[in-house]
């Protein structure tokens, strides 16, 4: 097993005598799984961004798009300013090295990218959520658990038309069947979501080498027996691993704290 360790950062917001501060405290793991060769998975959990991207498309082709997309977004924070124009640049880029690499033959190859993360530039601060593909974003807040980000996929598609129930969307042969990636060929951008920031939250951002072992219940389970985010990576992933292991695994739990909070939303 991967070791877990959970990092922490305080956010102060406007002045630093009387303005706010968001405590941080988060953890992130990826585990090949049981029935997988290679881990065509990355992460990258680096305030104020936390994504993971599940690439797909042959042996080394999932590797090369999922670590490139990390790579570049990697620079997007290091270069000090996350914002969707920022990101959408650094995925531009991430499309010119896919299609580049000499390992990358597979028309298929691409990779989804989903997260988190937190914008300061405005008052009040509130978070990002963006996604390409069916990896996923869940949110914890007041002992509910809900999926903030929508799957693109063709199941997704049938559900949304009526066509499949959720039920027997879990089983579908399509199951795997994406709508949209970051991929070789064009360039996409993702769906945002924004969300208040809200003292007790917790994220989990995951690709579906966890949702295909964890149901909603078992993820909400984990994070209620585990206050650390470490502890509940590492939950996770072994529960994961004994329901089968069947793909790439990866999970990263972020914690939200807003000390003195008077109310559930900052501001």
């Amino acid at each position: 097993m991967p070791e877990v360790s959970t990092q922490h950062r305080s956010v102060h917001i406007g002045d630093r005598s009387k303005g706010e501060t968001i405590e941080l405290a988060w953890a992130g793991a990826t585990h090949t799984g049981r029935r997988r060769d290679a881990n065509q998975d990355a992460l990258l959990a680096e305030y104020p961004l936390f994504v993971v991207a599940d690439g797909m498309g042959g042996h080394l082709g999932g590797e090369i798009a999922s670590s490139s997309t990390v790579d570049r977004l990697r620079g997007v924070v290091d270069a000090g300013s996350v914002t969707p124009k920022t990101i959408e640049k650094g995925l531009a880029r991430a499309v010119k090295d896919i299609a580049s690499h000499p390992e990358t033959t597979d028309d298929g190859t691409g990779t989804t990218l989903t997260g988190v993360y937190l914008d300061t530039s405005e008052d009040p601060p509130h978070w990002v959520t963006l996604n390409i593909g069916d990896s996923r974003v869940y949110l914890l807040r007041d002992g509910a658990i809900a999926q903030v980000t929508t799957d693109h996929s063709v199941v997704q598609e049938l559900v949304a038309a009526g066509r499949l129930s959720p039920e027997e969307a879990e089983n579908h042969p399509y199951g795997n069947v994406i709508t949209r990636a970051v991929g070789p060929s064009e360039s996409v951008a993702p769906d945002y979501v924004r969300l208040e920031v809200t003292d007790g939250d917790r994220f989990v951002i995951c690709s579906d080498g966890l949702t295909k072992e964890l149901t909603d219940y078992g993820i909400q389970h984990f994070l209620a027996e585990n206050a650390d985010p470490a502890d509940a990576v590492s939950s996770m992933l072994d529960a994961a691993l004994e329901n089968g292991g069947r793909d790439n695994i990866t999970v990263i739990v972020l914690d939200v704290a807003v000390p003195g909070a008077s109310s559930t939303a900052t501001g």
